[in-house]
């Protein structure tokens, strides 16, 4: 059967089992016979095939988009003559293919002989931003060698004329609110993460939006306010907290944005999105992506009596009090001019901080890749040519203030920010170009990250990138059918593109699905490396990271590059001593509490950076902290380490890098030998004085500073998602943190120790309570399931050379085999240890997950609803997240344990060597903005 009778057979599939239309079209080779349909006049076919040409192909650089490209090209040459498509038509049909192999036709016609179609495709060419290296070289050699047209077009770049000339952003927008949740809104429930596999069919995944439900009341509100665009909001709350960012704002676009390409189906841009709290900063920088709009309403604040003070409820929190309303149908009117918010007449809201002039630009370009690649093309052209490019865009904000020091994430930024025409060393605030030394992509979004690549005709890794890996942990658990489909052909993809991948297309080394995060803190050789990754929770302890979404995860892999203001920071700092029963993460857990303690409830956490100073604490302990602060909210977090430490941690870094190079991950290009070379260098730094570990200046400037105090933490700590509270708008927040004493008693249905919260030291830890419990009772028995996923394969080699696997593999009821991987998710569990294969496993909820309405306690960082456990028709389900002694034992009683059960079961095991650094990690500030001196 020929491939188009395939694709027939899979429309009519779509259709009568999704009630979806064909699927778009990136493959050459069924685009090819389509187009040998469209040639043949009479072909019984040939009218679907000019609909599946025209309007449904992939542009950038699928390999569709190459062969549509070559047969525009033979229209426009007279070669082939369709009566539907006009050679004007042709012309216009290569400007919506965005870059790749429409760029290559456009520049072969323009820089051809003949002169009506050079001066046509000149037009064309100047509206298009998407031009690569082996592009640029043309245009200039072609200028070089006096090609008029070619001078023409550069001239036209260096004014910015495909900026410029776009209409500008409507003064006057009118939205209609639908309140999409109370309280801080997941990712989750925009995008779920157990419907991940079809992130890249945009369309079918959009079903999984919210609810059927919520989807029929957008489109009913878009029916009864036409000239409205429906805007999502999270009422008492914070949009888009969570991972699921690109497709979160891929499903909002496509029901409540506009179309890109009339050309190109079910890629939408421009939404509008809101939240009481404003926005999560990751989301808004995918909201940026789009082209949309992000706003902090703050149409509900706090309630305070008549001295000033807040008031609080029976349970101690915040009474809020409504100051506007945005209830669902309400109609307003957003003025980007004015940039407030307005009901009629009447001023709401000042929204100036969604209105910056480089988010306007963004909305007028219709997104933000368009702007960065944009800038690259203007200054290009202005070199070319030796002229000074004028200011077309908006100015990068520089802020240097006189007499204050940086901050780490200050002085990181500095290092590596591009472009920067102040001396002076740049603060928070300033709006920088840093060069990427690391990134990561996962496997969930991989597919997209793939798409976005294509679409930006992006086709090889930017040289100026460090390092960068491919994951497989959000897929480890389950091998099955959706997996097989989508996997391999994404590690493909990726090892082709110059990344290191977990799996090997040529079957050269075993899969490794160890953590993406865990593997990222490895391949981190450098504590002033800015690190870019799909995932919230790319938190290194080592240099700055971001989590970004899968369009921004793409930029970064084309062009070596990000951009973003210079963050604020937090300092966080330690006293007192712990004590010798208590695990890190409960001083995790307690840096939240103890912070709202502190500020009256408000997050000071949220969108800014953590500074976190453990000093002592190793890289994988320390990526405990770094990477809980994702659910405090906050854009990232840098950890302060003392010299011996840094060198400590870079030396293990290289042992695993090394390892990996053994198993024959290396890449022709050599880039895991690269990165050992760095850490050498850096430690040679470090040793020699020259570059000593970083630290912020003494006289830096914090948005808040928050003194931790360790005698406080008395019991294990527990983050709750408090499912039951009577407000709905407090569910699900990370910010109820309790002591294990609360739930005297509490049954538990099942435990969690695994994702990238824990590291070896958590699974030594399991095997030395099994040891303790052995000899306290005589046998290890379990009342509730426990299943362990170690984060990374080398901890498990290790276990085993260790002797700590023996004891762990003596007391399981399954092993994981990766010979024969399971090939279906388990939907039961038996009162038995699980030994699974590192990776994600509960924690990403798209594979495993709990028995519905369960109460699980995990090591997991997800509280979110349905995401570990879903409800069931009697009973929430509740993910409490605690450390990892605390989750072994309770699996053993099935019940949270009390103080003298706890501490029997951990006597004599040292749980962490952390204490407060007995000295500042501070330094003398310098005077200016330095280069990097090694």
């Amino acid at each position: 059967m020929s491939l188009f009778l395939e694709y027939l057979e899979e429309i009519e599939s779509r259709k009568k089992d999704l009630g979806l239309a064909p699927k778009p079209i990136d493959g050459a080779e069924l685009l090819a016979e389509i187009i040998e349909q469209i040639k043949d006049s009479a072909h019984e076919h040939r009218e679907v095939s000019l609909n599946f040409f025209i309007y449904n192909t992939l542009p950038g650089t699928t390999s569709a988009a190459g062969e549509k490209a070559k047969f525009l090209k033979e229209i426009i040459l007279g070669e082939a003559v369709i009566a539907e498509i006009s050679v004007e038509f042709a012309f216009e049909l290569l400007s919506h293919m965005k870059g790749g192999p429409s760029i290559e036709v456009l520049l072969d016609l323009a820089l051809g002989d003949d002169a009506g179609l050079a001066a046509k495709a000149s037009d064309v060419l100047k509206t298009q931003v998407f031009l690569y290296d082996a592009d640029t070289a043309r245009l200039d050699a072609a200028f070089k060698a006096g090609n008029g047209v070619a001078k023409e077009l550069l001239e036209s770049y260096a004014q910015a004329e495909f900026f410029t000339k776009l209409p500008e952003v409507a003064e006057k927008i009118e939205v209609v609110t639908y309140i999409a949740g109370e309280g801080d809104i997941s990712t989750d429930l925009l995008s779920p993460g157990h419907q991940a596999h079809s992130r890249a069919d945009r369309e079918l995944h959009g079903q999984c939006m919210i609810t059927p439900e919520a989807q029929k009341e957008i489109q009913a509100l878009q029916a009864k306010h036409p000239n409205a665009k429906v805007m999502l909001i999270a009422e008492k709350g914070t949009m888009g907290v969570g991972s699921s960012r690109m497709s979160g704002v891929n499903n909002v676009a496509l029901w409540a944005g506009k179309q890109a390409s009339p050309y190109v189906p079910f890629i939408n841009i421009a939404p509008v999105v809101a939240g009481t709290n404003g926005i999560s900063p990751i989301f808004l920088t995918t909201v940026d992506v789009t082209g949309g709009i992000g706003l902090d309403l703050k149409n509900w604040i706090k309630k305070v009596d008549a001295n000033g003070k807040t008031v609080v409820d029976e349970n101690g929190d915040s009474v809020l009090e409504e100051v506007y309303s945005v209830a669902t149908g309400t109609v307003l009117t957003i003025d980007t001019k004015a940039k407030k918010l307005f009901n009629g007449s009447k001023e709401l809201a000042d929204i100036s901080s969604a209105f910056t002039p480089q988010k306007v630009e963004f909305m007028k370009a219709g997104g933000s890749y368009a702007v960065v690649f944009g800038k690259k093309l203007q200054t290009f052209a202005a070199e070319t040519l030796g002229v000074d490019a004028p200011a077309v865009f908006a100015l990068a904000k520089e802020t240097s203030i006189e007499g204050q020091g940086l901050t780490a994430v200050e002085k990181i930024f500095n290092r590596n920010a591009v472009g920067v025409t102040s001396k002076n060393a740049l603060h928070a605030g300033s709006d920088v170009r840093v060069t990427v030394n690391i990134v990561g992509s996962q496997d969930t979004t991989g597919p997209m990250t793939c798409q976005e690549l294509e679409a930006m005709a992006a086709s090889t890794i930017s040289p100026i990138v460090d390092g960068a890996y491919q994951s497989g942990c959000h897929t480890a658990s389950v091998w099955d059918s959706k997996a097989k489909a989508n996997i391999p052909k994404l590690m493909s993809f990726m090892n082709a593109f110059g990344l290191i991948t977990a799996r090997d297309p040529k079957g050269v080394y075993p899969a490794m699905t160890d953590v993406i995060h865990k593997v990222l803190n490895d391949l981190t050789v450098d504590d002033r490396a800015i690190i870019i990754g799909g995932d919230s929770h790319t938190r290194m302890s080592k240099g700055v990271a971001f989590g970004a979404d899968s369009g921004t995860v793409a930029l970064a892999l084309a062009t070596g590059e990000a951009a973003m203001p210079i963050p604020e920071s937090v300092k966080v700092t330690f006293k007192g001593h712990m004590k010798k029963y208590m695990d890190f993460r409960d001083v995790v857990h307690s840096t939240q509490a103890q912070m709202l303690k502190q500020f009256d409830g408000e997050n000071v956490f949220q969108g800014r950076v953590i500074e976190v100073h453990l000093g002592t604490l190793l890289a994988d302990q320390a990526f405990t902290f770094t990477d809980w602060s994702a659910e405090m909210k906050a854009k990232a977090s840098i950890c302060i380490s003392e010299d011996e430490t840094l060198i400590g941690s870079l030396e293990i870094a290289k042992s695993r890098i090394q390892i990996m190079i053994n198993k024959g991950m290396e890449n022709s290009a050599k880039t895991l030998q690269g990165l050992i070379d760095i850490a050498n260098k850096r430690i040679e730094g470090i040793k020699s004085g020259v570059t000593p570990a970083l630290t912020p200046d003494n006289n830096a400037k914090y948005y808040a500073e928050v003194v931790i105090d360790l005698d406080q933490i008395n019991e294990p700590m527990i983050a709750d998602p408090d499912v039951n509270n009577d407000d709905v708008s407090k569910r699900y927040t990370h910010d109820v943190i309790r002591p294990v004493s609360y739930y005297a008693d509490k049954p538990v249905d099942l435990g969690f120790v695994g994702s990238c919260m824990v590291h070896k030291g958590d699974m030594q830890i399991i095997a030395q309570m099994f040891r303790n419990i052995e000899k306290q009772n005589g046998k290890i028995e379990f009342k509730a399931p426990l299943v362990v996923a170690p984060p990374t394969y080398n901890i498990v080699d290790e276990l085993k050379a260790e002797g700590d696997w023996e004891i762990l593999k003596k007391y399981s009821g399954f092993e994981f085999d990766d010979a024969h991987p399971k090939d279906a998710a388990r939907t039961k569990y038996e009162n038995i240890l699980y030994l699974e294969r590192p990776g994600c496993n509960l924690c990403m909820g798209n594979q495993e997950k709990a028995e519905p309405g369960d109460t699980v306690i995990a090591t997991s960082t997800r509280l979110f609803q349905g995401r570990v456990v879903a409800d069931s028709a009697e009973k929430k389900g509740e993910s409490l997240l605690g450390s990892t002694p605390l989750v072994v034992l309770s699996a053993m009683l099935g019940r949270f344990p009390s103080m003298d059960e706890y501490k029997a079961a951990v006597d004599g095991i040292n749980l962490t060597d952390f204490a407060p650094p007995t000295h500042a990690l501070t330094s003398e500030p310098a005077a200016v903005r330095i280069a990097d001196p090694s």
